[in-house]
């Protein structure tokens, strides 16, 4: 029996397996132990019977065969609770899967372990919710993990398990990944599909997962990518995202350096260290820093009504009576929304977001890759959930996710790569691409990993 759960990447973990170092039981074992001692409240459920029999079977032959997974409580499986983090649906059950946990299972032989804390339908970019309480940053017990995928990233940069799905409609897997140290990848819009009973509308949220390693992304991605008919935005499969790794010529390809996007408002050390990072990265490939004016317009405004159309269709039949059971915010968002709301209003979220799509392809006409900051901050204490003031920093929540809203609301993909960290906590660098471009972006990620490594697990997990 292993003392802990492995804490190297998941890839290195089925190598584990192949060779015989390891056993799937074993790891799945060390995994269940070491989530039922953890402090973190990062898993909120576990599907321990199932996990062992799909442990006990597991073909380690498959890209992550054996490997135990953490899934965002805010993705439907089968059989498992689908409260989507609201007391609202405390009794739900899931009567179907995505097409991604089933691609995770039966393409990838993964055994999934169970549910992460997500902040409420995923409305805040950290994760506390009146259902499972308060996800942990392994960095800093008492620090914010992030969110909304703030459970998963939790749980892997704690040590639980290598690897953990994430989805990322305004930040969700970005912003997390940059508070944890981790590798979290936002692909083009579609990329991994969103089926079955896909909500269209407002085409800002995308699949992925919490990783540590940038190849631990491309298997990700070989696994559950590719066109699927219950998401008809979907988008083609392309193969061989791991094997293509570092094959890239990135040389000569324009940067545009700009750690505010124009907009957030960015700590010092943060911009410090992500200007340094940018410019070590450029001069390590050979990328051209060019003077592009990059000033993205504020949509949080924007992004939030689009987002509580979906979130009025869901509460059908239960709103406004259930208001109580909701977060305060995610109550306020539905009631400001009815007040807002009208044809007027929607005429001018349509025509924000055409303005802002036009403006990032004005920016990608001029350069291949746009690089800022991923959080405004390091990670602030994880009870805040509205803005706040902490000593003499104020928490604005509409701040936080400045930097990562954009590329949502274009569809562009984007990365957060763990840099040097301030104050013993995480810094992230975000890099923004052309639309169908995430291998490059996997590639620049893959270039700050060799030439930096980051710590795969939290050096103050309590593993």
């Amino acid at each position: 029996m292993a003392d802990a759960p492995w804490q190297g990447d998941a890839c290195s973990l089925v190598d584990a397996f192949r060779a015989g170092e390891r056993s799937p039981v074993e790891e799945l074992g060390a995994t269940l132990a070491a989530i039922e001692s953890s402090t973190l409240n990062a898993f909120t459920w576990l599907d321990a019977e199932r996990a062992t029999e799909r442990a006990a079977g597991a073909d380690v032959s498959l890209p992550f065969g054996g490997v135990p997974i953490g899934i965002k409580g805010l993705e439907a499986v089968e059989g498992w609770p689908y409260h989507e983090e609201s007391l609202a649906f405390a009794d739900r059950v899931a009567d179907y899967s995505t097409t991604s946990f089933t691609r995770l299972v039966e393409r990838g032989g993964a055994v999934p372990v169970g549910q992460t804390l997500a902040s409420e339908f995923g409305g805040l970019n950290v994760s506390t919710n009146k259902l499972h309480g308060t996800c942990h940053n392994p960095w800093r017990h008492g620090a914010t993990a992030g969110g909304s995928s703030g459970g998963s990233s939790s749980a892997v940069a704690g040590g639980l398990v290598t690897i953990a799905s994430g989805g990322d409609g305004g930040g969700s897997i970005r912003i997390p990944a940059g508070f944890c140290g981790l590798l979290g990848m936002k692909g083009t819009a579609g990329r991994i599909p969103r089926g079955p009973h896909t909500a269209i509308h407002p085409m800002t949220v995308v699949m992925g997962c919490q990783a540590r390693s940038v190849r631990d992304v491309a298997r990700w991605y070989d696994v559950t990518s590719g066109y699927d008919s219950r998401d008809p935005y979907s988008l083609p499969r392309i193969d061989g995202w791991e094997r293509d790794l570092g094959t890239f010529d990135l040389r000569g390809k324009r940067v545009a350096i700009a750690p505010t996007l124009g907009t957030a408002v960015v700590r010092d050390e943060v911009v410090d260290r992500v200007a340094s990072a940018a410019h070590a990265l450029a001069r390590d490939v050979g990328l051209v820093v060019v003077d592009v004016p990059i000033s993205l317009p504020p949509l949080d405004l924007t992004w939030a009504l689009a987002n509580l159309a979906t979130l009025h269709n869901d509460l059908e039949g239960l709103w406004p009576e259930c208001r109580d059971l909701l977060t305060k915010e995610i109550a306020f968002g539905m009631e400001m929304s009815e007040k807002m709301v009208d044809v007027h209003v929607v005429a001018k979220g349509e025509a924000a977001r055409t303005a802002a799509n036009e403006r990032m392809a004005a920016i990608f006409d001029e350069v291949d890759f746009v690089i800022s900051a991923t959080n405004p901050d390091v990670a602030f204490p994880a009870h805040i959930t509205a803005n706040t003031r902490v000593g003499d920093r104020k928490v604005d929540l509409g701040n936080n996710g400045a930097l990562t809203i954009p590329a949502n609301i274009s569809g562009n993909p984007a990365v957060s790569i763990p840099v040097e960290p301030f104050d013993g906590l995480p810094v992230g660098i975000q890099i923004i691409g052309r639309h169908h471009e995430d291998q490059l972006l996997l590639d620049l990620a893959l270039a700050v990993e060799r030439s930096t490594p980051w710590p795969l697990v939290a050096p103050s997990a309590p593993l």
